[in-house]
């Protein structure tokens, strides 16, 4: 690995982080406060000077062409450092608000990571922080190393590696010949759903700034929202099942949305074997819920439909926000809601999770496997979308489902160790490496918060938001001491 090579690329993240955060300076201007002018600015300034500084000592006898040879093992190093400071920085401005450290780390990190679980006890905030959250939120749906590749011409070649680094995924799915292109195309698509989220939230009645705000952490799936009681404190059905359609738009391949687009084909949305299968399992799940609810809560019919799908979708998309208090069902619907959080969304769209892919592939070779059983010299090749999986991805989506789950067990181990609570230990567990938000719980559930954790556990809490966020493999592969070896050029 080349020191001075990652460092360049570093510096220049780190420059453009500091770009950004001067974005929440304009909402801070319109509202007239004043006073929250200057956390952004200080953490703009920081986040200037230190990509600055770091690419005048490190890279001295580095040009910008540079980049175009990182290689594999330098990429994942980058993305990965780029997101921790990424969450250093946008913590900041928490600090100036009287959060500590670590709870200001936690919001931030809970913010770029899409997750969702929020540390405040109050909303006694300025818009501008408010606004802040959601839009932490919404350049971490995408991913910072993408928006980068879209906009930045010293990342036109080096933005492959770096772009499967950040999403790797099973599969490598591009759809232009230049990765900038695809880049910016998955952006736009995902610009132009956040905008058409807001124009209908508006028109249901949501006040602009409400709007903006629900847009941004719908469409990334995050699920912050500026009313304390999230979605559900609107009191509208109209703008429950608005959420409730884009975040199943958002818990969609943003590649296949801009094929149908560019094409025009609707049906290309039903070619895709991942899109059928998450569609379906949601359609089940959603009415398994709906049924429970009818029957054995005895809620009206509407109301049962509207929570059931709104709730599965939430969970499965890793989005977390509520159109009610889930916490106070019966157990058999809090059950429901817990699976939900393990079913995920589809590859390449903002939702976190295992993904539908490799549970596609995961139930594909479980079943060949049987059916070796019974014809030992039967070869049979997996395939999704009519097209072979190669035998290496294969392998590679096991290694990551048995790491998922284990790393899951062992959170879990470790949180109800230290919270003396299983409930918080199985909950809070896949709510962070899942990047869903909410637990279940009094404490964690949808209208609750994470402040009570002790210290131990919000440190564990981060770390998982982070490895859920990157899917692992980066974070693994920084734990190789081999991948340590540094190179001067």
């Amino acid at each position: 690995m080349r020191l001075n090579y990652v460092a360049n690329a570093l510096g220049l993240v780190l420059t453009d982080i500091g770009i950004v955060m001067f974005v929440p300076v304009i909402v801070a201007l319109c509202y007239r406060e004043w006073g929250a002018v200057a956390p952004f600015v200080t953490a703009g300034l920081l986040a200037l000077i230190v990509g600055n500084l770091t690419k005048k000592i490190f890279c001295k006898n580095v040009d910008e062409d540079a980049l175009n040879d990182i290689k594999k093992t330098e990429a994942l190093m980058i993305v990965s450092l780029s997101w921790i400071m990424f969450g250093f920085v946008a913590s900041v401005p928490y600090l100036h608000y009287g959060l500590s450290f670590i709870d200001s780390l936690f919001e931030a990190v809970s913010g770029i990571t899409t997750t969702g679980a929020t540390i405040l006890q109050t909303f006694n905030y300025p818009k501008t922080l408010l606004f802040w959250r959601s839009f932490t939120q919404w350049l971490g749906g995408m991913g910072i190393i993408v928006l980068f590749v879209a906009i930045l011409p010293q990342f036109a070649v080096a933005g492959r590696q770096m772009f499967f680094a950040e999403a790797p995924g099973p599969t490598e799915d591009k759809f232009t010949p230049r990765i900038k292109n695809t880049a910016s195309a998955l952006w736009i698509v995902y610009a132009g759903l956040t905008l058409l989220c807001f124009i209908c939230l508006w028109l249901a009645g949501m006040q602009p700034f409400d709007s903006v705000c629900n847009a941004m952490s719908t469409i990334s799936a995050g699920g912050f929202s500026p009313n304390p009681s999230s979605i559900g404190g609107y009191g509208s059905n109209i703008i429950v099942w608005i959420v409730t359609v884009f975040m199943f738009l958002s818990g969609i391949s943003f590649v296949l949305q801009s094929r149908v687009l560019t094409k025009r084909k609707l049906s290309l949305f039903w070619k895709s074997e991942e899109f059928r299968f998450y569609t379906g399992i949601i359609f089940l799940f959603s009415i398994i819920l709906t049924s429970v609810l009818f029957f054995a809560e005895h809620f009206t019919l509407l109301r049962s439909f509207t929570s059931g799908f709104y709730h599965i979708l939430s969970l499965a998309t890793s989005t977390g926000s509520s159109a009610e208090d889930y916490q106070l069902w019966s157990f058999n619907s809090k059950m429901i809601l817990f699976i939900a959080m393990f079913i995920s969304s589809c590859s390449g769209s903002a939702g976190g999770g295992l993904k539908m892919t490799r549970w596609i592939l995961v139930f594909k070779y479980m079943k060949n496997e049987l059916y070796k059983i019974l014809h030992p010299n039967a070869v049979i090749a997996i395939k999704i979308d009519n097209k072979v999986v190669a035998p290496d991805v294969i392998k590679q989506t096991l290694f990551f489902t048995f790491c998922f789950f284990g790393i899951w067990a062992i959170s879990a181990i470790i949180l109800t160790l230290i919270e003396d609570d299983i409930v918080i230990g199985l909950t809070a567990a896949i709510s962070s490496l899942g990047d869903v938000g909410p637990g279940l719980g009094h404490v964690f559930g949808p209208m609750g918060n994470y402040s009570s954790l002790k210290i131990v556990s919000k440190i564990l809490f981060i770390v998982n938001m982070f490895v859920g966020r990157l899917e692992i493999i980066p974070f693994l592969v920084l734990l190789n001491k081999e991948f340590w070896s540094v190179k001067k050029g």
